[in-house]
């Protein structure tokens, strides 16, 4: 996997027009889904500052956000670190994500326009195409703007932030579960097998096939006894 990772430091913050807080998140949020920032990494904010080119002032803003939310937590003796999931919260967390990406994906269908679907389905295509390329930082990157076409089309951009904050909780296994040459080969007929249904609208078969998705992730990142059914 370490080849599949383009860069293992943090890059700098651009300072532009968002707010700097955001920015920082956003960084701090990539480098622990690419697994630049590991499960039970120590994060020291004197590296952090340096590569992010930041303030102390701004990344510690940053870092109590991520700790209300969970990704962040205080180890004894190691200070302030990422998280790490159980496998029972794990289990839990695909199954919740399973629930929320079924509704987005019916109120897609109920909402979208056959322009959206479109957009969707050259989504799907990118996707697709960096599931073949196998580099991890594209496959999330592609994932991520299929899932927010979806939850944009749907008009439920709460969804995408929860689902957002769930996958991040199981960032290691996601990384795990998405360079396994079989799983990229599996998503590829399952994302076919959900945009059909979507171009359908063929709501029924749309929900199943997004359930199925996650529970197959699951599967791939948790093994086969992790997920009932």
């Amino acid at each position: 996997m370490a080849d599949k990772v383009l860069d293992r430091r943090l890059a700098p913050v651009q300072q532009q027009s968002a707010p700097l807080r955001n920015k920082i998140i956003a960084a701090l949020r990539s480098a622990i889904e690419t697994g630049v920032l590991e499960p039970g990494a120590r994060l020291v904010e004197k590296d952090l500052c340096e590569q992010l080119s930041v303030s102390r002032t701004s990344l510690r803003e940053a870092l109590r956000e991520l700790q209300a939310e969970g990704i962040l937590g205080y180890i004894a003796n190691r200070g302030l670190s990422v998280s790490a999931v159980s496998t029972d919260d794990a289990r839990n967390i695909y199954r919740l994500r399973s629930v929320l990406e079924a509704l987005v994906v019916e109120q897609f269908i109920e909402k979208a326009s056959d322009a959206q679907i479109d957009a969707l389905e050259r989504d799907a295509e990118a996707l697709k195409k960096a599931y073949r390329g196998g580099i991890l930082e594209q496959m999330l990157s592609a994932k991520r703007a299929f899932y927010d076409r979806i939850c944009s089309g749907a008009e439920n951009p709460i969804a995408f932030d929860m689902i957002s904050r769930l996958v991040l909780r199981t960032s290691s296994l996601r990384a795990r579960s998405l360079v396994r040459k079989q799983r990229q080969q599996q998503s590829i007929k399952e994302i076919d097998v959900l945009v059909q249904a979507i171009r359908r609208r063929n709501t029924e078969e749309a929900r199943r096939a997004a359930i199925e998705h996650v529970d197959h992730a699951a599967r791939s990142a948790l093994g086969d006894e992790a997920m009932p059914g």
